[in-house]
């Protein structure tokens, strides 16, 4: 599920695949978790047409 997570896959289709809720989920994987900031702020930024670090 660490994969899963780490690809970008939302937490909560995770957790409903993984049979957990999505609090369980974070939990268990909170750690496992890296990289994830830095691209959700560059999803962000594109979305709003802004420059990364905006």
């Amino acid at each position: 599920m660490s994969t899963w997570l780490n690809a970008g896959v939302p937490s909560t289709q995770v957790a409903e695949w993984a049979g957990h809720s999505v609090g369980v989920l974070h939990q268990i994987y909170a750690k496992c978790i890296v990289g994830q900031e830095d691209a959700a702020k560059q999803r962000i930024a594109a979305v709003l047409g802004e420059a990364p670090g905006g």
